[in-house]
């Protein structure tokens, strides 16, 4: 198979099952919120949420890199994801206190636990990627601006959507709607740094 055939191979299975592994994973944190569940439930939501794609894109990764291990990129994946969702629920569940803070205060917290929810993925993926290749760091900046892409496309899609009394099903589908936008996103922005990754190794 020619080099261009192969990255083209590698970037569409990448594409298609890290989508829909996210997708599949945002469906428990997505269910949980919709059903009300109080915040200690969302966050091993999360956890199952970056177990699922953990699990997707080892599954899409092991041609490319036969020596990554399966459970130690899955189980990263998914505490970072939990550790993700955490910090973001502390930051709802404490909105109105946060809210009298001075604005500088504020700003600086927002920018410290943002900055955290954003690079928690790719630096406990780089962890277990430096093994394998060379110059494994801009994992860490891809995915950030991968998820920063996909939140904002999330958010822009459910934002107009979602209006005060809808109903669980309603409000369900929506967050599911957002979630797969938001998947592809992410994947569509991952894969196009993991062809760079696939390049120097």
């Amino acid at each position: 198979m020619s080099t261009e055939l192969m990255t083209r191979e590698i970037r569409r299975t990448w594409f298609v099952q890290v989508t829909a592994g996210e997708f599949a994973g945002f469906l428990a944190p997505a269910l949980a919120g919709a059903l009300a569940a109080p915040t200690p439930v969302l966050v091993p939501a999360g956890l199952a949420e970056g177990a699922i794609l953990g699990t997707a894109q080892w599954w899409a990764l092991r041609r490319t890199f036969p020596a990554l291990s399966g459970r130690s990129w899955i189980s990263m994946t998914a505490l970072a994801a939990a550790f993700a969702w955490a910090v973001a629920l502390i930051a709802v569940d404490n909105a109105a206190r946060l809210n009298s803070l001075p604005a500088p205060a504020l700003l600086l917290l927002a920018t410290i636990s943002g900055t955290a929810v954003l690079l928690s993925l790719g630096t406990g993926q780089w962890l277990v990627l430096r093994r394998h290749v060379r110059g494994g760091s801009i994992w860490i900046w891809a995915n950030a601006l991968a998820w920063a892409a996909g939140l904002l496309v999330f958010g822009a899609v459910t934002t107009p959507l979602w209006q005060p009394g809808q109903s669980t099903v309603v409000i369900a589908l929506i967050g599911a709607l957002g979630g797969l936008l938001m998947a592809a996103t992410m994947a569509a922005v991952t894969g196009h740094f993991l062809i760079r990754l696939v390049e120097r190794s």
